[in-house]
């Protein structure tokens, strides 16, 4: 029992937080590369850029800790994602 301990603090507040920071970083780097997208698909495009901007911190040598770090990580990932989709949807 997690009594007091909140949803946050549970193996769900950590999914919880990843939906969160990664929509919100999507929605950024859509405003960023100038891709506008829905809800879902931020968060799609956040998590996805979360897994990107970890392994480019790794491929660096940057450790990432805390939310702010994942949340530029994502934002990072999900801009590098957006841009590269962009520029495949030009060429076809």
């Amino acid at each position: 029992m997690h009594g007091s301990l909140g949803i946050l603090s549970t193996q769900y507040g950590g999914f919880l937080a990843l939906i969160v920071i990664g929509g919100l970083a999507g929605w950024i780097a859509g405003k960023i590369i100038g891709i506008r997208h829905g809800i879902f698909t931020n968060i799609i495009v956040g998590v996805a850029g979360a897994w990107i901007g970890s392994e480019l911190a790794d491929l660096a040598h940057v450790t990432v800790h805390g939310t702010l770090e994942h949340f530029v990580a994502a934002l990072v990932g999900s801009a590098a994602l957006l841009y590269i989709w962009q520029l495949i949807n030009k060429r076809g």
